[in-house]
């Protein structure tokens, strides 16, 4: 007589598919018939109040304001270089390397540091000299322009 097959090991694992086959197959049914066909539109809107804080209860007409659209700016103003203030302003040399022809100047009015380079100016000059200076926007930030000694 030869033996079976099938072993012990075999069914077990065979009635544990059938049985976690059956269990999905319940799990589906379930949510088919509990399923809620989405929201109502009521239910999906939102409302920001006066506060820019958003809620689902809808604004209070009476804390209506109404704006000209003239008023209203959309977009960027275009930069105006009149707006910048002075042109010639004045600083000290908080650092300056000879050797590689370059340094810094802390602006008096700003309190920013903006950086010089040799060329640019026109006599030599050491740390804590005082100089008048123009500036304009380079590749890596501010730069100082015809910057002149002042005593």
């Amino acid at each position: 007589m030869s033996k079976s097959q099938e072993t012990f090991n075999k069914k077990e694992k065979q009635k544990k598919k059938l049985k976690q086959r059956q269990e999905k197959e319940e799990k589906m049914e379930d949510r088919k018939t509990n399923a809620k066909k989405g929201k109502s539109l009521e239910e999906m809107m939102a409302y920001v109040d006066e506060n820019g804080n958003i809620s689902a209860t809808p604004p209070d007409p009476k804390k209506k304001r109404i704006f000209k659209l003239e008023d209203m700016q959309i977009s960027v103003p275009k930069h105006d270089p009149a707006d910048d203030g002075e042109v010639i302003r004045n600083g000290v040399i908080t650092f300056f390397n000879q050797d590689k022809g370059f340094g810094f100047i802390k602006d008096l009015q700003t309190q920013e540091s903006i950086f010089v380079h040799i060329n640019q100016l026109s006599e030599p000059v050491k740390e804590n000299d005082k100089v008048t200076f123009e500036v304009e926007n380079g590749p890596k930030g501010l730069n100082a322009v015809n910057a002149k000694k002042t005593s």
